[in-house]
């Protein structure tokens, strides 16, 4: 009831077009108005062009650290500006659900094995990327981490190696596509999994929250 969808994903999309799709395409809402965003950003801006290309801002493959860390920089700032703009958006409150960026070396950090070029800094700025994420769920209590990264850990390119250190014995299945930028079914569903009880658990606690307060104010009177 009173739920209006909005799909504003774009695929093979970076963070400088999430920029610009939030400032030219996401409405201010009204007061009477809760808003559940859910949100990936960043990961395109590291894999592409995939080492066919020098690497620039927002295909950022093969950059040495040196070299990313102004393409970094600017990476903080514009999450930063897009959570503003959220937030300004819907001025009767939000709650942002903004998943980490997924590694499919494992860990590992060796390209080749996917069949890329190497590329010596990957982990390195993934690292770096990631730290701001968690970062602006740290500090800004209206965005929730979903713990993309974590997860997908032991299903990338090693998946299938036992003695590796990610191994899930429990499900040592491959979660990525062809392109390694986006999932595979499986992973679809482990992400829909991870956004769906992050949100569960979040929620459950605001109505927890609204269910005590008449309690406390009948208590106080």
């Amino acid at each position: 009831p009173n739920i209006e969808v909005r799909n504003m994903a774009i695929s093979g999309s970076t963070s400088l077009v999430h920029l610009e799709v939030i400032e030219r395409d996401l409405p201010e809402h009204d007061r009477d108005t809760l808003g559940l965003l859910v949100m990936t950003t960043g990961g395109n801006d590291l894999i592409h062009s995939y080492g066919q290309r020098p690497p620039r801002e927002g295909a950022m493959y093969g950059a040495t650290l040196e070299q990313a860390r102004p393409w970094i920089e600017a990476f903080d700032k514009r999450l930063d500006r897009m959570l503003d703009l959220i937030d300004e958006r819907f001025p009767g409150g939000c709650h942002v659900f903004l998943a980490d960026i997924y590694d499919p070396s494992d860990g590992v950090g060796d390209p080749p094995s996917a069949g890329l070029p190497p590329w010596k800094d990957c982990m390195a700025i993934l690292a770096a990327y990631n730290d701001i994420i968690h970062r602006a769920a740290e500090q800004r209590p209206n965005v929730y981490l979903v713990p993309m990264h974590a997860a997908f850990l032991g299903h990338g390119v090693h998946a299938a190696q036992f003695w590796h250190e990610h191994y899930r014995a429990d499900d040592p299945h491959y979660w990525f596509g062809f392109n390694l930028e986006d999932p595979n079914l499986r992973g679809y569903d482990a992400i829909r999994r991870l956004f769906l009880n992050e949100m569960a658990e979040v929620l459950s606690g605001l109505d927890e929250a609204e269910e005590e307060e008449p309690q406390m104010n009948a208590e106080k009177r």
